[in-house]
């Protein structure tokens, strides 16, 4: 079965919808006062000449400027996208799985809904990383029982070479990307489960392995907000905000789901 430490993300859990609130507060009045209009991320990437956008710094934000990347970004900033596309990656390897192992309808749309979302999340985080000169990682979206599917999706590699990865293992947080792995992202014998189950048993692997894989992405959150200097652009708060909402409700969701499904360890 899969271990699933759900304790150990409850304090980032409960703290990052504060650090979201006084955030916003933050940058609202910072802008306003600049007459600015915060954009969100999801709707534009950054202009492909404005390298140093992700190092605004937002006035009435608290923190120091923070670490540069060589290209002049906020290293924080850059380690988070380039870490949460590799979680999202391994997201969309374990629902890749769903439609052959299970014939549960819910289950279905969970998936159809990750993949979605996910896939588009990773696109725009490739846009903002290219647009702001920062490597782009590659990865495998669809499981691989080899391992080589596992090893790719937490593998950098440069489609535009900006020099920004090393800025992971900076980040409070991030140091186990040197590793192969996010927090919350299963490992490679989880994986291997996973992947040989099917019915109920994958079923409740699926979900154990998926609520901690997002709770994994709050802590990411949790991490960048914490960091000083880091998120002042309104492009990056904005994502990290919706990351933070999105994830905690569709935790919610696949609670309940798991609720509803067969312990097969009392069988």
């Amino acid at each position: 079965m899969l271990a699933v430490d759900h304790a150990s993300r409850s304090s980032s859990r409960s703290t990052v919808p504060v650090l979201v609130a006084i955030a916003i507060g933050a940058v609202a009045l910072g802008t306003a006062a600049l007459g600015v209009t915060a954009r969100p991320l999801r709707a534009q990437g950054a202009p492909g000449g404005q390298s140093a956008a992700g190092a605004v710094s937002t006035p009435g934000a608290p923190g120091a400027p923070g670490a540069r990347t060589p290209a002049g970004n906020n290293a924080a900033d850059v380690a988070f996208m380039q870490g949460m596309i590799h979680h999202h990656a391994q997201a969309l390897q374990m629902v890749a799985m769903i439609p052959s192992r299970t014939t549960r309808q819910d289950m279905r749309y969970l998936a159809q809904r990750i993949a979605i979302s996910q896939r588009d999340e990773i696109a725009l985080m490739s846009r903002w990383l290219a647009a702001h000169h920062e490597e782009v990682p590659r990865v495998d979206t669809v499981y691989d029982a080899s391992g080589a599917g596992a090893s790719t999706a937490a593998r950098s590699g440069g489609e535009t070479g900006g020099g920004g990865g090393g800025a992971m293992a900076g980040m409070p947080g991030m140091a186990g990307m040197a590793g192969g792995l996010m927090p919350g992202m299963l490992t490679a014998e989880q994986m291997a489960a996973l992947a040989r189950a099917t019915g109920p048993e994958f079923e409740r692997l699926l979900l154990q392995g998926m609520i901690g894989h997002h709770e994994g992405a709050l802590t990411m959150v949790a991490n960048l907000l914490h960091t000083s200097g880091a998120a002042q652009a309104p492009e990056v708060f904005q994502f990290a905000a919706d990351v933070d909402a999105d994830q905690r409700a569709e935790i919610k969701r696949m609670q309940g789901m798991l609720a509803a499904t067969p312990d097969q360890t009392h069988h």
